[in-house]
């Protein structure tokens, strides 16, 4: 696969193109910005029926009993509500809206990024549409809602999206906060670094080492519980000035202190990674495979069964037709070598 997006001019090739990455960077940062802040669209309700509170989708979210990290009863995060067509008081209020308001990327390559005529597409999109497509009968009948990654369990708990199609690995800690589907992808952490770096993977050449992850993603976890040294937190970096320096919002802020010589190495899943390295040939994926099992899911709010359930039975659908020539489409350039989905897990209720 070529370096270069089809539709997406300009893109930069290596540490010489640092600057233009980072002003396409920048653009594209202020338009994740405006979006979710900007009306949806006239005469739409949000998803929860009340106003829309723009300022409350972007508080962080709260923990309500200190047990989400622990979930020491989860043995497996994956098993989710058995698919079924049926209708309910989510389902229904969407029918009433006429619109699906999803919570998506806009800026990870070839899973949800803008094209230059400002379209989305990307893997995560077409599988939005196919939800859209079950429930309405109509595919362009979806908003689209740019989050960051540290908003995405916030923009369902405030009601500011229905779903979350982005990239999100299921897990202990995220299901006592969220409802998840069942897998639509697996993946795992991996270590991103410039090719000419002494960093080999996931081991102890990242020992004072700066490393950036995405706030709330599962690779800040993974260097929690064990870092080989490296400088991955904000606070202990020692130096005044970027408090988001190590840690950002987005994952995609860290590829550009990457590309800035700012950190030495990203963690990141190895799926968004490789369409990272796809755009610039100057750094590539460290270890050989991903040092952690993850599997991504549809998110939706605690108590929307009804809607859960539903997109269960969209993805039984998509994994019988439409997975594999999306993943063709999307994915297998960069990720070469997957010949089916997931098999789902249901739970038993």
């Amino acid at each position: 696969m070529g370096n270069t997006a089809k539709g997406v001019p300009g893109r930069s090739r290596g540490w010489g193109g640092v600057a233009t990455m980072a002003a396409v960077c920048a653009a594209t940062a202020a338009l994740t910005a405006l979006i979710p802040l900007s009306p949806l669209s006239h005469g739409v309700s949000r998803p929860d029926g009340g106003a829309w509170d723009t300022a409350a989708a972007l508080e962080p979210a709260a923990v309500a009993d200190g047990t989400a990290g622990k979930a020491a009863d989860c043995t497996d995060p994956e098993a989710s509500l058995p698919a079924s067509p049926a209708g309910g008081p989510a389902i229904d209020a969407i029918k009433q809206r006429g619109k699906l308001v999803v919570g998506i990327d806009q800026n990870s390559y070839r899973w949800g990024y803008r094209r230059a005529d400002g379209t989305l597409e990307g893997f995560d999109i077409d599988l939005a549409r196919a939800v859209a497509a079950d429930i309405l009968g109509d595919e362009d009948a979806i908003i689209f809602r740019a989050i960051p990654t540290n908003q995405r369990i916030p923009a369902l708990e405030n009601g500011t999206v229905d779903l979350v199609v982005r990239t999100m690995t299921i897990n202990c800690a995220r299901i006592k906060q969220v409802a998840f589907s069942t897998a639509y992808f697996q993946t795992g952490q991996q270590v991103l670094a410039p090719k000419g770096s002494s960093i080999t993977g996931y081991n102890s050449t990242l020992a004072d080492r700066r490393v950036c992850t995405a706030e709330g993603s599962t690779a800040y976890e993974a260097l929690e519980k064990k870092s080989y040294g490296a400088v991955f937190r904000d606070e202990a970096d020692g130096e005044e000035g970027d408090k988001d320096r190590l840690t950002v919002p987005n994952q995609l802020d860290c590829l550009v202190r990457l590309q800035l010589g700012e950190v030495d190495a990203v963690v990141t899943d190895a799926a968004l990674a490789a369409g990272q390295a796809a755009q610039d040939p100057a750094i590539e994926l460290k270890g050989g495979k991903p040092f952690t099992t993850e599997f991504y899911g549809v998110a939706a709010k605690l108590g929307n069964d009804d809607l859960v359930r539903r997109v269960n039975k969209v993805l039984d659908d998509y994994r019988r037709g439409s997975w594999m020539a999306a993943y063709d489409k999307w994915l297998a350039a960069d990720l070469p070598g997957i010949t089916a989905p997931p098999t789902p897990k249901y739970r038993n209720n």
